[in-house]
């Protein structure tokens, strides 16, 4: 059992406490959660937006806790003074656990878009390398073949640290992980350090958690500090501004720039998959993605650039990328048996949206470009409007229905959104159930028709007010088309 001194290896602060008792304390666990203190727990004191651990300092003391972390003086005799408890405890959670990310190479993505389909190509790339990988993100957790549910894009600290000792004892030389602006802003990577880390984009999201798009991208750019290589993508406004603080030492990448350390070169996209060059200095090498789209090819330079600085040649990244089957819900094309398309994608703020619509447009041929969307609730409210502003003017058919909507009212959903279609003068249809608007979109979609399902992507719930419930759309899509044949 590790000493309190041992915990608090690499920490700042100020106690009654003397160091020789630090030195003698056995410490048996630590954690933030008051229930869970046991005789010899350390316990953060994190204040929240609805509960403060500060006020249970003194109930955590009497049931046996070795010491409490705190931001403000309590005048308790066993507490530890921190200027952020927060960041305090993702170190105490690394020391807990020994330290396992400093056996292994690690490597984070963040940005709005894109971040889990870059942390898919980027573990295909190393897998097809011969490396052992573990992964961390949206969808799920996985070590080597092994999948585990993931609850947070970017696990809690404790979490995080466990996930890491699984993977290291697994023999994972390398861990890909997403980092969210939440989890930045909240300091869970703290005592972290990346061999790489690369910047996708930035658009509008998550303002009703930052407030304001200055705030998300500051949250985005603490990764920056934490790693040895920067990747960072040039197309991007914010990305350009990112890899001028960087300086020279930026690993940029484009579809367009020459003066990017790596440029794609003609792209040839369809419905199945890009092809393109990847074009560095006296470097060239042809590749494939099973995605469609130019975004698609960001993500896939995104991967390469990550991987170029770990050392890889472009001849094992483009090995690597054409291995990648593709992501579950980002661009996903669904089996049917129609003479129509179905897809499904996670895009769930304007630009996504934009993105996709853009890059489906083209394969409807004769068909409508069908889209079923809806706006997740109590959520950012701002950007409602201007999502179906952009359904409505990119595409043929428009079906307003439900997301997540969580404890918001359905009803105020939709009519936060339904301003933006009626800026266009597409046809549209609003059924609040997502299930029956499914249906009505597999009744109704025509020969050569592209049907997108945007918004759930790889989710296979949906949050009723304070229920969840089963909802897999892939799996929906497959039942509802049985059903019509058998009808």
């Amino acid at each position: 059992m590790m000493t309190l001194k041992d915990y608090l290896a690499g920490i700042s602060y100020k106690s009654p406490i003397p160091s020789e008792e630090l030195e003698r304390l056995r410490v048996s666990s630590v954690t933030n959660d008051s229930r869970q203190v046991r005789e010899g727990s350390v316990f953060v004191c994190i204040r929240g937006g609805r509960f403060d651990g500060h006020d249970k300092a003194k109930e955590a003391l009497a049931a046996g806790a070795a010491a409490v972390v705190v931001e403000r003086d309590l005048g308790l005799d066993r507490q530890l003074l921190v200027e952020n408890s927060r960041a305090a405890y993702a170190l105490l959670c690394r020391n807990h656990f020994g330290d396992p990310a400093a056996r292994m190479k690690l490597v984070g993505i963040t940005g709005t878009s894109g971040k889990t389909t870059v942390a898919f190509l980027v573990k295909s790339i190393l897998q097809t390398a011969g490396k052992k990988v573990g992964l961390m993100g949206t969808i799920h957790n996985e070590i080597g073949e092994m999948e585990f549910p993931a609850k947070h894009t970017t696990p809690d600290p404790y979490q995080l640290h466990t996930m890491l000792e699984r993977m290291q004892e697994a023999g994972c030389e390398f861990v890909v992980m997403e980092a969210s602006s939440h989890a930045l802003d909240q300091r869970r990577l703290e005592g972290c350090r990346f061999a790489a880390a690369a910047f996708t984009n930035l658009s509008q999201d998550h303002l009703d958690y930052h407030g304001t798009m200055e705030n998300y991208f500051a949250a985005k750019k603490k990764l920056f500090s934490m790693t040895d290589a920067a990747v960072v993508n040039l197309d991007d406004p914010k990305g350009e501004e990112l890899a001028k603080e960087l300086g020279p030492d930026a690993i940029t990448f484009s579809l367009d720039r020459d003066d990017a350390t790596l440029t794609a070169r003609n792209i040839v996209s369809t419905v199945r998959g890009s092809s393109f060059l990847i074009v560095g200095r006296q470097l060239i090498q042809r590749a494939r993605v099973g995605m469609p789209g130019r975004f698609s090819v960001s993500n896939a330079m995104a991967a390469a650039a990550v991987c170029h600085a770990l050392g890889l040649s472009l001849e094992e990244i483009a090995q690597g990328l054409d291995a990648c089957p593709g992501v579950p819900g980002r661009a996903e094309v669904i089996p049917t048996d129609t003479d129509y398309t179905v897809i499904r994608d996670f895009a769930h703020a304007p630009e996504e949206l934009e993105q996709i619509l853009r890059t489906l447009a083209p394969y409807k041929g004769e068909g409508r470009l069908i889209t079923l969307f809806g706006c997740a609730g109590d959520r950012d409210r701002t950007k409602r409007a201007a999502m179906g502003e952009i359904v409505a003017r990119l595409s043929d058919l428009a079906i307003l229905t439900s997301d997540n909507p969580r404890t918001e009212d359905e009803g105020q959903i939709i009519d936060d959104t339904r301003p933006g279609l009626l800026e266009h003068k597409t046809p549209y249809r609003i059924i609040p159930d997502r299930y029956e608007a499914v249906k009505w979109a597999l009744e109704n979609a025509r020969k050569d028709d592209v049907l997108l399902l945007a918004g759930k992507g790889h989710e296979d719930y949906q949050v009723l007010r304070e229920e969840t419930v089963y909802f897999d759309e892939k799996v929906l899509v497959g039942q509802l088309l049985e059903e019509m044949k058998e009808g």
